[in-house]
């Protein structure tokens, strides 16, 4: 992953964007890790990626507890305790 600096970050804010066309990039400060730079289209994509991810992860959970006997009922009862 290329690298820049902050300050570099900073003189060169063209030069980082255009990098960060191409693929993200990290900002350093003080030689310690402190941002990520990308472009639209790539966070468009890991967002997507994302929430892929959990809409299946929400769906298994889902069949899983209708397969151990979990209702809307019985959901609402367990969410409602607050013993």
């Amino acid at each position: 992953m290329k690298e820049f600096a902050a300050r570099d970050a900073r003189n060169r804010f063209g030069r980082l964007l255009d990098a960060a066309q191409r693929a993200p990039v990290q900002v350093t400060r003080n030689g310690r890790a402190t941002d990520i730079v990308m472009s639209v289209q790539e966070y468009e994509r890991l967002r997507g990626a994302a929430w892929d991810r959990l809409t299946a992860t929400m769906d298994a959970m889902g069949e899983r507890a209708e397969a151990n006997g979990l209702t809307e009922i019985g959901l609402e009862a367990l969410l409602a305790d607050e013993s």
